[in-house]
């Protein structure tokens, strides 16, 4: 074991099926803060410098497999066939590497709380006095359920005594364990040997480990952690949700610590992989999830989400979702927004209200101030696209994109029909569909000449409120103006009479 190393090995224990849960998804894979339960805890041993981490998996092996490949490629799986409790599994993992020796962290899966310094503090106590087995502990208010921790006049752990075997004054006991361990290999390895089964469940306990080891005068430790929701486990949608809570306070206390405003905790939730610089401001509403980074200065929210998202210096995203999206310096979104991802803005850009962005690049200055679509596109610098225009960007087939020019105008309601170039300084007319490129400086125009079918109201929609107001306003101008049609005054398209 390397200096750097404070243990030798980890061991998580990520086999239970979780069966309070009521789901399809193991319950170490449930999600809070931007991390799976496994992922929290793996994140909470790393920093240990363990040289090997072992996860014993069981119940829904296949899918805790997948997803330790993917969150912690070092980490080895060992399969626990039968989940015949926490002794065994620990065993199991222990028989995976027969030569280990020094300290292994023994550690559940579902205990999403724990805290780097937590563990450093238990592997740095067990280590100075020299234990061979120094068990986690927390005094809480409401022990029910929970195994007590049995001390001596001394103080030394006698025994972790389950509830359903305690005496009334061991249920008074408020110090409980925790299940998390750190213990000499060749120790551990030869007490889990002699575990015995004769329990309710029929199982092999960990918790069982210390007293054989007190009975032969072995020394032996507990370490009481700082803060007693570090050892808090997670076995139904409840304390699902409370452990989320409890995370994400911990994680906006960090923030406004280091300068960050939150006007709102209480609506304000951001991942543990986000970060946020100082001088911040998270209005009240906003969501921060995955690899979202937000720059000084910035301003979000209310009611944004961010996801995988960058928000640069001075920029803005007001009731907006931005998904895999990069903001950049002094750009503003918002509001009724959704950008998605490929899309990044150049300092100084607005995409307005109601605005879908998807793989686009908007120039310095450039505006979609709204009720636009721009997809697949390239918009330079100095550009203004008018409301309600649409990058026609898909034949049904393939995808297509679209070149905007810098200081172009497009004229609301254009369609731009991909692939299309409108060339610097060029201009679109309102209500055009730009099927050719524009030339820089052009105007492209395409639509068709207007046609005014005089008398038509008062011959097809006789009697109605707009044939009586047409007939007052003729009035008042001294009589009818003159046809502009067919002689009897149809239009294509325009009756739509059933």
């Amino acid at each position: 074991m390397s200096a750097q190393q404070a243990v030798a090995a980890v061991v998580v224990l990520a086999a239970g099926q979780g069966t309070r849960m009521r789901s399809a998804t193991p319950k170490v894979l449930h999600e809070l803060g931007g991390r799976s339960m496994l992922g929290h805890v793996l994140a909470a041993a790393g920093p240990l410098g363990a040289g090997t981490t072992l996860v014993v998996v069981g119940s829904g092996r296949e899918a805790v497999e997948e997803h330790l490949a993917a969150v912690a490629p070092g980490a080895r799986a060992v399969v626990q066939a039968e989940q015949l409790g926490s002794g065994h599994a620990a065993r199991v993992a222990l028989d995976a590497v027969p030569g280990l020796e020094g300290p292994v962290l023994v550690v559940n899966g579902d205990a999403p709380l724990l805290r780097v310094q937590t563990l450093t503090a238990l592997a740095a106590a067990h280590a100075t006095a020299g234990s061979v087995f120094t068990v986690l502990t927390a005094e809480v208010e409401d022990p029910t359920g929970l195994g007590r921790i049995v001390r001596d006049e001394r103080g030394v752990p006698r025994a972790i005594v389950e509830e359903s075997d305690a005496t009334d004054a061991q249920r008074a006991i408020r110090e409980v364990n925790a299940g998390v361990y750190v213990a000499d290999a060749g120790t551990l390895r030869r007490v889990l040997a002699g575990l015995a089964t004769d329990n309710a469940q029929g199982e092999q306990y960990l918790t069982d480990a210390l007293a054989p080891l007190v009975e032969g005068g072995a020394p032996v430790a507990a370490v009481r952690a700082e803060d007693p929701a570090d050892v808090l486990g997670c076995n139904d949608r409840r304390e699902l949700a409370a452990r989320r809570r409890t995370l994400n306070d911990r994680v906006l206390d960090d923030l406004m610590r280091s300068g960050v405003t939150v006007v709102d905790p209480a609506t304000t939730w951001v991942d543990v992989t986000a970060t946020v610089a100082p001088d911040a401001l998270l209005e009240p509403g906003v969501q921060l999830r995955g690899t979202t980074a937000v720059a000084a200065g910035a301003v979000v929210g209310p009611d944004t989400t961010l996801v995988d998202a960058t928000v640069e210096e001075g920029a803005s995203v007001v009731r907006s979702h931005v998904l895999g999206a990069v903001v950049g310096p002094g750009a503003s979104v918002g509001p009724f927004s959704y950008l998605r991802p490929g899309t990044s803005l150049a300092a100084d850009a607005k995409v307005g209200a109601f605005v879908e962005t998807k793989n686009a690049r908007v120039g310095e200055g450039s505006k979609v101030p709204h009720l636009s679509y721009v997809g697949d596109a390239t918009i330079g610098r100095g550009a203004n696209i008018g409301a309600a225009t649409v990058f026609v960007n898909y034949d049904g087939v393939a995808k297509h994109s679209t070149t905007i020019g810098d200081e172009v105008r497009i004229g609301s309601d254009t369609m731009l029909v991909a692939p299309v170039t409108v060339g610097d300084g060029a201009y679109t007319a309102a209500g055009s569909v730009i099927t050719q490129d524009v030339p820089p400086g052009a105007m492209g125009v395409a639509r068709a000449a207007q046609r005014n079918v005089a008398g038509w109201v008062s011959r097809r929609r006789p009697g109605t409120a707009a044939a009586e107001a047409a007939a007052a306003a003729e009035s008042r101008a001294g009589g009818r103006p003159a046809a502009a049609g067919d002689e009897d005054g149809s239009a294509p398209g325009a009756d739509h009479e059933q």
